[in-house]
């Protein structure tokens, strides 16, 4: 499906720019989220008289984006978990249980969509890990990953 996008979207490309992709990632997120519009003669027009205010609007949504990676560059996100005796957890990190972690201790909100953690995160250790703010601010974050201490 030829789609027009509205936003600068990772991977797939720039504001205005006509793409082509799967019906289903069309229909259930791009079109359902706003992110894009069907590619028609009327889409088209109204992209490119639309496509200053949708730059500004990204510049903006960048710059926030910036704000919060300049806060959470490089900070160490502590978990303590249940674990064998050989270090294996008894269940792994997932990226819901990491964005939780930023609302408690550093009271920002991040999706579990915007974390990539690269790798299953199922011992005890130090990890790094991306959060992909904006589809042009990525920043790094260190996790701890330590057992719990028996009483």
């Amino acid at each position: 499906m030829q789609v027009i996008l509205l936003e600068n979207i990772m991977k797939l490309g720039k504001i205005g720019e006509q793409v082509e992709v799967k019906n289903g990632f069309a229909r259930n997120y791009l079109l359902r989220q706003g992110k894009a519009l069907r590619a028609s003669k009327e889409n088209i027009e109204f992209v490119s008289k639309k496509k200053v205010d949708l730059n500004k609007k990204n510049e903006e949504a960048k710059n926030k984006f910036k704000e919060i990676a300049s806060k959470i560059s490089n900070k160490i996100l502590k978990f303590n978990k249940e674990s064998k005796e050989n270090g294996e957890l008894y269940g792994s990190i997932k990226p819901k249980e990491v964005s939780n972690a930023f609302k408690t201790s550093l009271e920002i909100e991040i999706n579990p969509s915007q974390i990539d953690l690269r790798q299953e995160i199922t011992n005890i250790g130090k990890y790094k890990i991306n959060v992909n703010l904006h589809a042009e601010v990525t920043v790094s974050v260190n996790l701890h990953v330590d057992k719990i201490d028996s009483i």
